[in-house]
């Protein structure tokens, strides 16, 4: 079964409106309804696994389709909870969609077809997966939705980068704390989510609001850049003139200013 390419002008609106440049090889239904992208660590606990599923089971239900990555692990997980909640879900693959990965999903993805979702790559058809091919979907998993929840993620998920790109696309941000990468972003100014409900608000356009942290100047301009969208320390670094030591010595200050607020 051959992919579908749609050349810009034929692409959903929600990706016309950013000017999105790439091919996309899609199969099944692509549709421009509501979406919120559910994204997070391959190696996820059983936790994490179980609130992504729930959280996508419920938005699901609501009529949000939910998008992700269609890895092992969270992505995996948030897939599975938009079936289960009876509603659709679009996989975003690191790989041509002849090569479908990983290999154990494949009868995922069958169900995602026969629900009404789609398969959707950057990639030509016979590609296979690569490191670098998995960064580059990211951004293409953050555009097609209007929100991205990280549920659990380190500090150098890949994950992360699909966060950077939401920032930078101008798409809601969410993070659910308890993993250091999801952490990071909650002190970068994401939206945070905690249950269902939450999901609902964010997915609204409508979070939760914290207060800013009362932070000396140093953590400030960290913070300040980890809001434009570097959450690597060298990008940070790189964002802000700062040295290696210096963004090293303020990021603790950071997260512990956001894990006061929760307390």
């Amino acid at each position: 079964m051959t992919s579908l390419v749609l050349t810009p002008g034929q692409l959903p609106r929600r990706l016309e409106a950013l000017r999105w440049t790439h091919d996309v090889r899609v199969r099944g239904v692509l549709d421009d309804g509501p979406a919120v992208a559910i994204v997070g660590a391959r190696a996820a606990t059983q936790l994490g696994m179980d609130r992504a599923h729930a959280l996508a089971k419920h938005l699901a239900r609501g009529g949000y389709r939910i998008v992700s990555g269609g890895a092992l692990g969270i992505d995996g997980a948030a897939h599975r909870g938009a079936l289960a909640g009876g509603g659709t879900t679009t996989v975003v693959m690191g790989s041509g969609l002849a090569r479908p990965y990983p290999a154990r999903h494949r009868p995922l993805f069958d169900q995602v077809l026969a629900a009404g979702g789609a398969l959707v790559s950057m990639l030509a058809d016979d590609v296979m997966p690569r490191p670098g091919t998995f960064v580059q979907r990211n951004p293409l998993i953050a555009a097609l939705a209007d929100t991205v929840i990280v549920v659990e993620a380190d500090i150098n998920s890949g994950s992360l980068h699909t966060a950077r790109a939401a920032t930078r696309l101008g798409r809601m941000l969410a993070a659910w704390p308890g993993s250091r990468g999801c952490d990071r972003l909650l002190a970068a100014g994401a939206a945070l989510i905690e249950d269902e409900r939450d999901a609902e608000l964010i997915a609204a356009g409508t979070p939760r609001q914290r207060s800013a942290p009362a932070l000396d100047p140093m953590a400030a301009r960290v913070l300040a850049a980890m809001h434009a969208g570097a959450f690597s320390v060298d990008a940070i670094c790189a964002s802000t003139g700062l040295a290696v030591r210096d963004v090293l010595r303020a990021l603790p200050s950071i997260e512990s200013s956001f894990l006061a607020r929760k307390q």
